[in-house]
């Protein structure tokens, strides 16, 4: 599932901005720094706005082209912010087969936020996983952590009227 860039107004500090260049600069002429740079950056803001790519791109010499085929390509890496309430759907095998793809996509309609992105107003966030470890209890999907498991298209809307 590819990931959608949001646009959500970016609010990075001179301080984060300042730990980013320091990471950049120790880290830069290492190979196989972008990773570690990426992951670093990303536990600094949180995720990986298009603005920090810039700078990382700017300061590498990388195309920022590059480095968002990577922050895009590997799911650890979040392209927007979480929301308040940040929703994940278990894709894994044992959770698909039992019909967390129909569960998934009931979360994005009713609350009109795409898969992979996060609402305008900072609201929600929904996000496609693998594996959370709850097999037992597929389709699986968590809410700032909490677990719901044993899912079906039909409980979403009482599971999202708790966070509305």
């Amino acid at each position: 599932m590819k990931k959608k860039l949001t646009t959500v107004a970016f609010q990075g500090t001179p301080e984060q901005k300042e730990k980013l260049l320091a990471v950049i600069e120790k880290l830069k002429d290492q190979k196989g720094a972008m990773m570690p740079i990426l992951q670093q950056a990303q536990d600094i803001y949180g995720y990986l706005p298009i603005e920090v790519q810039k700078i990382i791109a700017e300061k590498t010499g990388v195309s920022l082209e590059e480095i968002f085929g990577i922050a895009s390509f590997y799911s650890m890496f979040k392209l927007n912010p979480d929301g308040k309430y940040a929703i994940s759907v278990c894709l894994g095998t044992a959770c698909y087969v039992k019909g967390s793809g129909d569960v998934l996509d009931e979360i994005s309609k009713q609350l009109n936020v795409p898969i992979g992105s996060t609402s305008a107003d900072g609201k929600y966030s929904v996000e496609a996983t693998r594996c959370l470890g709850a097999c037992g209890l597929a389709p699986v999907m968590t809410i700032n952590g909490e677990v719901y498991g044993s899912l079906k298209k039909t409980d979403v809307k009482t599971i999202l009227e708790k966070y509305q």
